[in-house]
């Protein structure tokens, strides 16, 4: 099964081919995404991540009650792991 991670679009950058990207947080564990799937999204929104990927946007009420949820399964622990991409 595959899992789409909400987090808080913090910052917003391009690459050097002019992909945007940005800094997301998950819960306080931060990871650079790509954002060419939500070209609209801004920071301040939640964004849906997948492999690296935002791939929706999300309403803030539902990925805080999944993000909360997550933690308490303990799927998000790693996230924070250096090894992980």
């Amino acid at each position: 099964m595959c899992l789409g991670v909400p987090g808080r679009l913090e910052r917003i950058d391009q690459d050097s081919l002019g992909v945007p990207s940005g800094m997301v947080s998950f819960g306080g564990i931060r990871r650079e995404v790509c954002l060419a799937y939500v070209p609209e999204a801004r920071v301040g929104d939640y964004v849906l991540v997948h492999v690296g990927f935002a791939i929706s946007l999300i309403d803030e009420e539902e990925a805080k009650a999944t993000l909360d949820l997550l933690t308490q399964l303990g799927d998000l622990e790693g996230l924070d792991s250096e090894s992980r991409p």
